[in-house]
């Protein structure tokens, strides 16, 4: 009976998905899907696999071209993509797009640093380059909280060159970390220990101060110079927010989980903001993380945990203006480490579980298929609670039912998703770098 119900679920699913075969009309359906939409979160099922990020670039490539978005924001530290940022809307000294992403040399690298993500920043620095003056050009910009050691010097930089005084005021500041240098990890244990004072106060009090400046160059209506105060400030913001995010670490996953995801929604909601001020109003963004992040939390064994994420907080504020894409794999190979800090390996992605998600969509035989789920009465039995795998920086095939599945509701999670069934690792940009010392992981300590 079992066997039965799936068979027919396997034929329902067959029947409504939308076979991809690499044409131009590929995604109509999905586009037909977002609408005006504001926001589109695209997400993945891995960190290292390249049909992810081939087909997330040209999902976005047609939300650029067709639907007037104007900005990227992905799973990434703020200071590196901001330098991204700079080289495609030509404002660089970077002369090439390997260079403006030389910033991430942080452990994972290979998530930004790839020749997919590569090629697309060469085709969003032409589509800029392209556009007559004046008008809007898309932005590229990270949302993490890995970066408060750099964050903490960009603001320093920012106010060293406008203001030297207030640098010397936030220098004084800041100089309540610098018994752990770089270690922010030490900085959060000692604070929430009780070994050291928290450095809470001054860094709100630093993010006060550029509020407050910023307030006051909007009325001056000067964009080159917004920009960069927005850039400061932003900063400032992380600083505040991982200042709070390392001490919950000792508190347990979901406050810190929480914190950094919390983090990622605010830092989205103030880029639309200041892009509103920028240009047009209601302005579009799309956001590209893990499938962790993005598919809303209230439909996962996460949410039943406690846990919130960037889907749950985007799609409760924005409503039907948030469309949620999930990717799925059945098996293939993917670049991942075995530890943290490890050399990053291609290694076999192990066949779907029996009974998952990724089986189901193995079982129609279609390689490539998108499959809305948005008020689809006719899969109604995807509906059912079922496994679903997630792989991070890390892959551990030898523990992965306990170290990569979960469940969850899939239509209740995304408004669609794109099933690829046999996919290959990305290729990094640097094979076998050691990881940099200083910031901790990008996704420490969880493993997406």
């Amino acid at each position: 009976m079992l066997e039965a119900t799936i068979t027919n679920l396997v034929d329902a699913v067959r029947r409504s998905a939308y076979q991809l075969q690499g044409a131009t009309t590929d995604y109509d359906p999905l586009m037909n899907l977002i609408g005006n939409a504001r926001f589109v979160l695209i997400g993945e099922a891995t960190h290292g696999t390249h049909e992810f990020y081939k087909q997330r670039a040209e999902i976005t490539k047609r939300l650029i071209q067709e639907k007037g978005f104007t900005a990227v924001a992905v799973e990434a530290d703020w200071p590196d993509a901001y330098r991204v940022n700079r080289y495609v809307r030509g404002v660089s000294e970077d002369p090439t797009p390997a260079e403006a992403l030389s910033g991430f040399q942080s452990f994972p690298a290979w998530m930004w640093r790839n020749t997919d993500v590569l090629d697309f920043i060469g085709w969003l620095r032409e589509y800029n380059d392209a556009l007559p003056t004046n008008a809007i050009k898309v932005g590229f910009y990270g949302l993490d909280l890995y970066s408060m050691s750099a964050s903490m010097a960009e603001v320093l930089n920012y106010l060293d060159r406008v203001d030297p005084e207030a640098a010397q005021r936030a220098r004084y500041r800041y100089s309540c970390f610098e018994h752990f240098g770089e270690d922010s990890q030490h900085y959060g244990y000692a604070a929430s220990f009780g070994l050291t004072e928290s450095c809470e106060q001054e860094v709100v009090n630093q993010l006060r101060e550029l509020q407050a400046r910023t307030a006051e160059e909007i009325k001056n209506h000067n964009p080159v110079a917004a920009d960069e105060l927005f850039y400061a400030e932003q900063n400032a913001r992380l600083v505040k927010n991982a200042e709070v995010y390392y001490r919950s670490m000792f508190q347990g996953p979901v406050s810190s989980w929480n914190i950094r995801d919390r983090h990622m929604a605010e830092t989205l909601d103030q880029l639309a903001t200041h892009l509103d001020q920028q240009g047009k109003p209601s302005s579009k963004v799309v956001v590209w993380e893990h499938n962790s992040h993005l598919g809303d939390a209230r439909a996962t064994a996460m949410g039943r945990g406690g846990e919130v994420n960037v889907g749950q907080l985007v799609r409760e504020k924005y409503g039907h203006d948030t469309v949620l894409i999930g990717f799925s794999t059945y098996t293939g190979t993917v670049i991942a480490a075995s530890d943290w800090g490890a050399t990053p390996e291609l290694k076999l992605v192990r066949p779907a579980l029996a009974k998952s998600y990724e089986a189901i969509f193995h079982q129609t035989e279609i390689p490539q298929l998108y499959l809305q789920l948005r008020d689809r009465p006719e899969i109604a039995g995807l509906e059912k609670r079922r496994l679903e795998r997630a792989i991070g920086v890390i892959y551990r095939p030898e523990t992965e039912r306990i170290s990569h599945y979960f469940y969850a509701s899939l239509p209740e999670q995304f408004d669609a998703i794109i099933h690829i069934d046999d996919t290959k690792g990305v290729q990094p940009l640097d094979r076998n770098t050691p990881p940099q010392e200083g910031e901790p992981p990008e996704t420490f300590p969880f493993a997406v």
